[in-house]
């Protein structure tokens, strides 16, 4: 009776290559969670001695060199930094591995057309491309660009009561691996609209009509990052207000 009545609501089932490919981007995000974590535990410790890297920004080669001639008179300290360090090393490792086995998965039916598409964006190198592609589907399931926001949680919640209408946060709800890449991307579109040497490597050979959309999207983002934030919004808040608009763009490029 409820088919009958249209009081069904369709639902999407990926593909067996779309959920693989998930599982293993969803691995590398964790992985990249757990490298966050053993450099926080090797720098806290360095703090708690006293040692603080001077020579620029951390996490380069030349803080690596300098983590790795730290002297220690006590063994136990040097056992203890060894192993910090060590942790370090294992979890790069580890994602380096991983993102080397999503590089071929770039090539494999139906992702690649969506790949291709995507990277003509702002702010979308191969694994946003991808994890776009894996998370969203088949972007022809969604009717329109708003159904798609509703989809990835960056629509506003409603409170109404009769006559009154009140707008709170966005929803959260859907595909919050989804909703993460796509507000990672929105902050690229803080600067000017510009097309620099590695974009314009990426959409060589990409489907003509994509890169419409990717210049338009660039253009209209930077103008809504400068309005909201020129009206004193919060950034956090004028970046996911850009993500939401960049998803209807990545709708239009995906569907036509």
């Amino acid at each position: 009776m409820l088919y009958r009545a249209d009081a069904l609501t369709a639902i999407h089932i990926p593909t067996e290559i779309e959920e693989a490919v998930r599982d293993l981007l969803r691995c590398r995000k964790d992985i990249r969670i757990d490298l966050l974590r053993a450099r926080h535990r090797l720098s806290k410790f360095l703090l708690r001695h006293g040692r603080r890297f001077t020579g620029g920004r951390a996490w380069t080669l030349r803080h690596d060199a300098w983590l790795r001639a730290q002297p220690w008179d006590q063994v136990a300290l040097q056992r203890t930094h060894e192993s910090y360090l060590r942790a370090v090393d294992e979890t790069v490792g580890r994602l380096r591995a991983v993102e080397t086995d999503l590089r071929p998965l770039l090539q494999v039916a139906p992702l690649q057309a969506r790949v291709q598409r995507l990277r003509c964006f702002r702010g979308m190198d191969d694994l946003t491309a991808l994890t776009i592609a894996a998370e969203l589907g088949d972007a022809r399931r969604f009717a329109s660009a708003p159904q798609t926001m509703a989809f990835v949680g960056l629509v506003p919640s409603e409170h109404s009561s009769g006559s009154k209408r009140a707008q709170g946060g966005i929803t959260k709800t859907g595909n919050a691996h989804l909703r993460r890449v796509l507000i990672e991307a929105a902050w690229h579109y803080r600067h000017p609209a510009r097309v620099g040497r590695s974009l314009r490597a990426r959409q060589a050979g990409a489907p003509s009509t994509a890169i419409p959309h990717a210049w338009a999207a660039q253009q209209r983002l930077h103008r809504t990052y400068r309005r909201l934030t020129a009206r004193g919004k919060p950034t956090p808040q004028v970046v996911t207000a850009v993500a939401r608009e960049l998803t209807g763009f990545v709708w239009a490029a995906l569907t036509q």
